[in-house]
């Protein structure tokens, strides 16, 4: 019997020792995951509020939609590398615009090809048929790349293709007649569909690039498609390829008239080389889109009006489906050029999108124009915050004691109330090993600009810092407003309430921990400011 216990007693020592030692791992386990999540979004360069997969590569925002108080957005991923390859979509949800849930991969290449860039809508009235149990289905809508079709040298290897979802965009079903736009134009560059509902036509109405142009077509049940229009041979700047184009109504600001916008990717091309997107406004008559004639002067030749005139905010286009009672059009951008997009200085991912942002239409001396604002949401994110006083500003002012906070991580407003005609006046973000990034105004030309050509690694792209880039000043006012946002490696400036935009990319030695405001070649009155650090959102 005392054998026996003794037996019973090791035996049960040992199951204790054992548990004891599983626990122990397990605890371990968990902290090592815990920590590699936290220091996974803590690598260099990684941006701290703005959206980025967790790991490989990304490029343009895909399948943008609002649906049961989630917004989607979907995005061109590459799950094996950190280059651009065999593109899928990857897809993530957000209830306020802000703080991102990563969800598993939407859509994989099949038979058909890979999947490229797209848009999603819901279905509210099922007229596709894909719908269950008196909800309406999610569809997306795609280019197929018929990469074996490539190689062989034909033409028509791209055309647009659908998908549907009945559980809230977690898992999608592609429909199996596709393509339901077919290429027999064999047009190579075929891509990039939007899909919106023209309530006033009564039909959905596709949007998608041909190269040089775009086409859109009709439908009223998202599977079968009828050619309407052609657009933009004429119009617009043509020194690339146009690319993820979008369209939709909005009202112009303090009226009652109603116009269509028409947004247009192109690369290269851009002002300040490189990747950028313009825009044109018009009407659409259920068939043709018709360019206003006071916006046609500016767009003729070799002129466009663009979206936003730094290097770092392409293929950017608008969530659907956004409730009649919020009625915003929002929008966001990948934030990168194609100029340097697979080569840019990270490991573990590339690239990140830009701030989501509210699209105006506003009526100006110069015609109809989009103003930009970073959406409101984004106010949730300030903490420390700082004010700063009525000054003038001749040389430099340094805020890096009063801030008391890293300007790697702020939003910042300063209004200017006067300004000498010769003055050159911004803000320096700078750290200890001499680099430093400038932003401002340079009232002598009237424009803006943005100055990464001493802000730290630039070797890997002679076409990355080699000059300044400028944006003209649309308004006329004797005040302005800089709005800036700064995230670890990029800076975003929305100038005159969003009047002209700027987003840049760059990549210091070490976080920027200084932050100025300068005035050059004459004085500048600062009437007010403040400053406020912003949490990151992935904890």
């Amino acid at each position: 019997m005392k054998k026996f216990f003794k037996t019973l007693a090791f035996f049960l020592l040992g199951c204790l020792i054992f548990s004891c030692d599983q626990m122990a791992d397990n605890q371990s386990a968990t902290q090592e995951s815990t920590t590699t999540e936290t220091a996974f979004y803590q690598e260099p360069h990684r941006p701290q509020f703005h959206f980025s997969p967790k790991e490989k590569w990304m490029n343009d925002p895909n399948g943008m939609f609002f649906y049961d108080g989630e917004y989607h957005l979907f995005y061109q991923h590459y799950p094996d590398s950190n280059v651009w390859g065999p593109m899928h979509w990857g897809h993530a949800v957000s209830t306020d615009l802000v703080h991102w849930q990563h969800l598993p991969i939407a859509l994989y290449p099949d038979s058909l090809g890979y999947i490229f860039s797209g848009s999603a809508v819901v279905d509210w009235k099922n007229t596709s048929g894909f719908g269950k149990s008196s909800q309406p289905p999610l569809i997306a809508i795609f280019t197929h790349h018929n990469v074996e079709g490539e190689k062989a040298g034909r033409n028509d290897f791209q055309y647009q293709s659908i998908a549907y979802s009945n559980d809230r965009g977690r898992t999608w079903t592609k429909y199996e007649g596709n393509p339901v736009v077919p290429n027999t134009e064999k047009i190579r560059d075929f891509r990039d569909p939007k899909v919106i509902w023209d309530e006033d036509s009564g039909q959905w109405v596709m949007i998608f690039a041909a190269q040089n142009h775009v086409k859109l077509w009709g439908s009223k049940d998202l599977k079968s498609w009828t050619y309407l229009s052609d657009f933009g041979k004429q119009h617009g700047v043509h020194a690339g390829v146009w690319e993820c184009p979008d369209l939709f109504p909005i009202n112009v600001e303090n009226s009652k008239e109603s116009k269509w916008v028409m947004l247009l990717s192109i690369n290269p091309g851009g002002p300040n080389s490189g990747s950028a997107t313009q825009y044109f406004v018009g009407n659409f008559d259920g068939k043709n889109f018709i360019l206003d004639k006071n916006f046609e002067r500016d767009v003729t030749g070799e002129k466009a009006v663009w979206l936003d005139y730094g290097r770092d905010n392409y293929a950017g286009v608008t969530w659907s489906d956004i409730p009649k009672e919020d009625g915003r059009r929002l929008f966001m951008g990948w934030m990168s050029n194609w100029n340097y997009a697979t080569i840019v200085p990270t490991q573990i991912w590339r690239s990140a999108m830009t701030l989501p942002r509210t699209l105006m239409l506003k009526k100006t001396d110069a015609g109809y124009r989009i103003f930009s604002q970073p959406v409101k949401e984004l106010e949730v994110l300030r903490s420390t915050a700082a004010n700063l006083e009525n000054t003038e500003i001749a040389g430099t002012l340094d805020l890096t004691q009063r801030l008391g906070f890293s300007p790697s991580q702020m939003e910042m407003t300063l209004d200017f109330e006067a300004w000498d005609a010769a003055a050159n006046f911004g803000v320096e973000l700078s750290n200890n090993k001499g680099e430093h990034y400038r932003i401002g105004y340079d009232a002598s030309a009237n424009q803006f600009y943005s100055d990464r050509t001493q802000s730290g690694d630039l070797a890997f792209s002679e076409r990355f810092g080699a000059k300044i880039h400028t944006a003209p000043r649309l308004a006329q006012d004797k005040a302005i407003r800089l709005h800036f946002f700064f995230d670890v490696a990029s800076a975003e400036l929305f100038a005159d309430d969003g009047a002209t935009v700027m987003t840049d990319i760059f990549f210091p030695g070490e976080d920027f921990t200084s932050v100025k405001i300068y005035a050059e070649k004459g004085k500048a009155k600062l009437t007010g400011g403040q400053a406020w650090r912003l949490n990151g959102i992935w904890h």
